[in-house]
């Protein structure tokens, strides 16, 4: 009984643990921090994502470090999760511009079942928050992708492209530039060209590449 009266314990007591930190609020509380003592010269730069805005930065640390970019990628993540974090990862620090890569794995139901109106949602409220700070919002497409390793039973093909419709849409709306990857990395099964990615969901570091030369055109950046 004892036994059971413990493990009950240490159930809840880690699940209370994960409820207060579901969007990962502590993840860059330090790296925040200290980019708030340095001198904004007016170039801050912050990537808001998921695991594929996490891994670019691993991939292409010099892309990164030559522009000082901030990597606010966290892997796993949905728009929800995104939304709570935005203000400390994203406002608090100061950022002139925010590059938002989001949504899928929203359709892979990382955090339970969503619509897509919702999740256009979640980031239409990010969009806000940053026009209301005077931060540039640059929203980005959701990559190709027409198969989750993780989540097999759900196919993404025509949710991607309806949810890069719905942005592109919201982002001509309100003249927010849009940057479309999955234009340019889709193959003709409607999922990312595996060249491009370690997995179907992914990119690898061909990817990365593609997605930089993009990026760089619209950041007007060598």
């Amino acid at each position: 009984m004892k036994k059971l009266i413990l493990l009950v314990t240490i159930t809840c007591v880690t699940s209370s643990a994960f409820a207060q930190d579901w969007a990962n609020l502590e993840r860059f509380k330090g790296g925040n921090s200290s980019i708030m003592q340095e001198v904004n010269t007016g170039k801050r730069i912050v990537f808001m994502g998921n695991s594929i805005t996490e891994g670019w930065s691993n991939f292409d640390s010099i892309f990164f470090s030559k522009n000082q970019f901030i990597n606010r990628g966290i892997g796993g993540q949905t728009t929800p999760q995104m939304l709570l974090r935005f203000k400390q990862d994203v406002i608090d620090i100061k950022a002139n511009t925010v590059i938002i890569l989001a949504g899928i794995n929203d359709i892979a139901e990382n955090t339970g079942p969503i619509s897509l109106k919702q999740i256009l949602g979640n980031i239409i409220s990010m969009c806000e928050l940053a026009n209301q700070n005077n931060i540039r919002v640059i929203l980005c497409s959701v990559l190709p992708a027409n198969k989750f390793p993780w989540e097999p039973k759900i196919t993404p093909t025509q949710k991607v492209i309806e949810l890069n419709k719905m942005l592109l849409e919201y982002a001509n709306s309100k003249s927010i530039t849009y940057v479309d990857y999955y234009s340019k990395m889709v193959d003709d099964k409607q999922g990312l060209i595996p060249a491009y990615g370690y997995d179907p969901v992914h990119p690898n570091q061909e990817g990365y590449v593609v997605m930089k030369h993009i990026l760089s055109e619209v950041l007007e950046i060598k």
